[in-house]
């Protein structure tokens, strides 16, 4: 439900395909797998060993590739991103993937994540006279990957990484070879699979389930993956830190039914429910959760305190995720238009409403209301999530601190904000408990939306400093 103004918006999702003749038209197929992190723009390049082709354009990816010609994009390699854009960073130029070309070979990015340090690279590329195209700080690697001084391109690629700080899943693509990495802490997913002989990325494995392949591991952190005509070899091109996966993919970025880091997402968000209702269960009548993202934690919750879980709340599927409206306005008449109570089923009740979070409190405000109104006698709000209460940094553009609800009011206080009975969240003590696998060492979550520990920091910087959101 974090489709509030300025609420949560993961910015990109990334799908890369090698070895399969229709690899263009595999492309396509799993961005439609991975269109919930982008709806503003999308893209495919793709290679016949010979040549870059590009397609990208402005919109959702039906829209963007209503027309094209894949007969044109021939090739048995491409790679593809869905993007949202944050304030002030639309427009053509920085649809991805980014395509460079130059004399002696070119080369495509696909990016999910945020280059903190994007703007200092910028401007010490600038001063030493690139002549960057768009705004997007994915542009920055393609250059530095240029400026390396060593001839072999892997060892330019994993130099140009070294001078990255923040959360990134990069796939580049070469006339003949594609390459794949992550940041040392693996902050975002990527996933590689196997589609027959074909090897495949991609941000969610849910996108491998969609063209008919099979998960194999994830990319690892501080990996560099490298897939050509002679196979797949894997570099390390920075010391591995310990793993800590964004806590919000579980919680609400991501599929049900994808698989990040060897934890299923549905079952995660369920596990979630359980934690929340042994540490705030309260006496109800019924459980609904607002879909979808909350639904999973929903059913968790209800079957852990032994209430019936109703679909109090309808979405109607033909609205758009509220966030996409251009003005205040039509966001929250979008939020009208997307969710409806269900009379029959909260009249007379006291109702527990699951959700996964609350940004600003704009839309739980709505919600509660409309159940209210709808007969329930009391509405409970009940959040599998730790309150958010500080802005990040690492490829979510969510609100800045000043506008995070948690952040400037105590827990009765947004309680009585969005008219809730009583509302509680979970610990993250509950949260690590539903998330983090105790069978895989050095492995953890990026807890910092909550906590303000950021685990990635500029070098030499104690405190984060940055105002990008």
């Amino acid at each position: 439900m974090l489709a509030e103004i300025k609420g949560i918006n993961e910015e990109c999702g990334v799908f890369g395909i090698w070895g399969h003749e229709k690899a263009a038209e595999i492309t396509y197929y799993g961005l439609h797998a991975l269109q919930h992190r982008g709806q503003d723009g999308a893209g495919v390049v793709a290679t016949d060993g010979k040549k870059l082709k590009l397609h990208k354009g402005l919109g959702l990816v039906n829209d963007v590739f209503k027309h094209a010609k894949f007969d044109e994009l021939q090739g048995r390699a491409a790679i593809g991103h869905v993007r949202y854009a944050t304030q002030g960073d639309g427009g053509y130029d920085n649809v991805q993937p980014l395509l460079f070309r130059s004399q002696n070979g070119s080369l495509a990015l696909a990016h999910n994540g945020n280059i903190m340090n994007g703007h200092k690279l910028r401007g010490k590329l600038e001063q030493e006279g690139s002549i960057l195209q768009t705004s997007s700080d994915t542009e920055v690697l393609a250059h530095l990957i240029k400026r390396s001084i060593s001839d072999d391109y892997e060892e330019a690629i994993m130099e140009a990484l070294r001078q990255l700080v923040g959360a990134y899943a990069f796939i580049i693509l070469k006339e003949d070879a594609m390459y794949i990495a992550t940041d040392p802490r693996g902050l975002r997913p990527l996933s590689l699979g196997r589609l027959g002989d074909s090897y495949v990325a991609a941000s969610e494995s849910c996108a491998f389930d969609l063209v008919g392949a099979t998960l194999e591991r994830e990319v690892e952190p501080g990996e560099l993956v490298i897939i050509n005509k002679d196979g797949i070899r894997t570099r390390t091109f920075h010391e591995p830190e310990p793993r800590t996966m964004c806590a919000m993919e579980y919680v609400y970025l991501s599929r049900p039914d994808s698989d990040i880091n060897r934890v299923n997402v549905h079952a995660s968000r369920k596990k979630m429910g359980v934690e929340l209702a042994r540490e705030a269960s309260i006496d109800a009548d019924v459980v609904t959760g607002v879909p979808d993202s909350s639904i999973s934690a929903a059913i968790g919750y209800a079957e852990e305190i032994g209430l019936p879980y109703e679909m109090g709340i309808i979405k109607n599927r033909y609205v758009g995720r509220t966030f996409i409206q251009p003005s205040q306005e039509l966001r929250e008449q979008g939020v009208k238009m997307k969710l409806s109570p269900v009379r029959g089923i909260v009249e007379g009740k006291r109702v527990i409403m699951i959700d996964d979070s609350i940004v600003r409190g704009t839309t739980s405000r709505r919600i509660v209301r409309m159940l209210k109104e709808a007969g329930a006698k009391e509405v409970h709000v009940r959040i599998a999530s730790p309150s958010l209460q500080h802005p990040c940094y690492y490829g979510i553009d969510m609100s800045t601190r000043d506008e995070l609800i948690a952040a400037n009011n105590t827990i009765d206080e947004i309680a009585e904000i969005i008219g809730a009975d009583s509302l509680a969240y979970l610990s993250e003590e509950g949260l690590e408990r539903a998330i983090v696998r105790e069978d895989l060492p050095n492995q953890g979550i990026c807890k910092a939306c909550f906590t303000g520990e950021y685990p990635v920091k500029e070098r030499g910087q104690k405190e984060i400093e940055y105002t990008r959101l």
